[in-house]
């Protein structure tokens, strides 16, 4: 049986548990595959770092580079992270000296993922990164081949597990914002550091992957991005009488002959498939002719969800399948025309705390009335101290402009006591 030599760079959670895997399911993995995957080295940032398994010296490369040089590897797995430095530097070395790269890098394939597949393309290698959207959800390999008679437009879902948890155990537990965070990041849910998750860049470097992969395009950074920072208790309680729920949510669609890609916190109705994905569990929903809607749900991240997907990538390599990173050639990928929201309808949800005094009201609902932004329903809730007053304000569909334009003239109003919230719509 021939052997694929393998190096794993990078020994954080991932890389270790990937390591042990490959060493522990090895005959299973190369009877399936009919090829052995033989660790030839491993390498990480420090190599005194307490790990789960013993280091085999003879296995340890000093310098990661050295990696990208040697006959002794045919494949590379770039656990290290982020879109520049170490990371970036070893693939773009990697796939130059004609190595195979596997990757859970997001960030890296988002940015440079147009420059590395041509370079794979050209030395006939592989890029995979299966593992960089969704941890243990299949979804790119499903766009690349099970579903690969399909004319996409649209995908949209759950895609990023520490923010859906924050959001649906605020709504469980009743607990504020921060109290969630912090036991997010007691769990293991949440990094120390878990802007990237709140901001949502980390559910658009997975949409612009995912966007490229349906509609055959390059990557394309023209994409409306917000977070769940400003997301509170009260939000979430309004949208429960309402009958919805807040999730992040990614979406890229094709209208016409123009792709929008949006990241932002939505409400949901309660009842609804994507409404009842809570915790750190991902949902990818696609819109396909012939198919229609498929849906694949699961875990989102994590050592074990990743390394199901990187065991499927490595695996495609084994089984010797040279294929095109964005499943086209990078001749007929397409430059389209990706739109940015504003002139998009959307229904909303508005909710400002202001004095309690007459013709508050009013004047909102004027300002409502000169923006041509038509009122679905109005609820007024008079806070306790009865010297403020939460004014709730659903929309029917209005130009996303409109919207904004609404939220910023009331903030100026004297009359307001806390920053208004505009959140979208999904009555899908």
């Amino acid at each position: 049986m021939k052997k694929l030599n393998i190096a794993i760079i990078g020994l954080g959670n991932i890389g270790s548990y990937l390591y042990k895997y490959l060493n522990q399911n090895k005959k299973i993995i190369s009877k399936k595959n009919n090829c052995i995957p033989n660790i030839t080295y491993i390498s990480a940032k420090n190599k005194n770092r307490k790990r789960n398994f013993k280091i085999n010296k003879k296995l340890w490369l000093n310098n990661y580079l050295d990696a990208t040089k040697n006959k002794n590897v045919d494949l590379i797995v770039e656990l290290i992270g982020g879109a520049e430095g170490p990371a970036k530097k070893l693939v773009f070395e990697a796939l130059k000296n004609k190595k195979h790269v596997v990757t859970a890098n997001k960030a890296l394939i988002a940015k440079y993922g147009d420059q590395l597949s041509k370079i794979a393309e050209k030395n006939k290698v592989n890029l995979e990164f299966e593992a960089s959207v969704c941890g243990g959800v299949p979804i790119i390999r499903s766009l690349k081949e099970g579903l690969i008679a399909n004319k996409m437009n649209k995908v949209f879902g759950i895609f990023n597990g520490t923010s859906n948890y924050i959001l649906s155990s605020m709504d469980k537990e009743n607990k504020s914002f921060n109290e969630v965070l912090k036991n997010a990041q007691k769990l293991g849910y949440a990094e120390s550091n878990p802007t990237s998750d709140l901001s949502g860049d980390d559910v658009a470097s997975k949409l612009k992957i995912l966007s490229s992969l349906c509609f055959n395009s390059f990557l394309n950074k023209n994409i409306h991005v917000e977070g769940i920072k400003d997301i509170d208790k009260d939000d979430i309680n309004y949208a429960k009488r309402l009958g919805y729920k807040i999730k992040l949510l990614g979406y890229a669609e094709l209208i016409g002959k123009n792709i929008y890609q949006r990241v932002h916190p939505t409400l949901i109705r309660s009842s609804s498939y994507v409404g009842s994905i809570d915790g750190v569990l991902n949902a990818v929903i696609i819109d396909g002719n012939p198919v229609g809607q498929s849906v694949i749900q699961g875990e989102g991240a994590g050592p074990a969800a990743t390394t199901s997907a990187l065991i499927s990538d490595i695996s495609s390599i084994l089984r010797g399948n040279i294929k095109f990173p964005f499943s086209i050639s990078n001749k007929e990928r397409k430059n389209l025309d990706f739109k940015d929201i504003s002139e998009r309808f959307f229904s909303a949800y508005f909710r400002f705390n202001v004095t309690d005094k007459p013709g508050v009201l009013s004047n909102i609902t004027q300002i409502f009335s000169r923006n041509k932004v038509s009122i679905k329903r109005l609820v007024q809730d008079p806070n306790k101290n009865k010297s403020s007053s939460s004014i709730i304000i659903i929309t029917h569909p209005s130009k996303d402009k409109s919207l904004n334009k609404i939220i910023k003239t009331i903030n100026k109003r004297s009359y307001v006591k806390k920053r208004s919230k505009l959140i979208r719509i999904d009555d899908e």
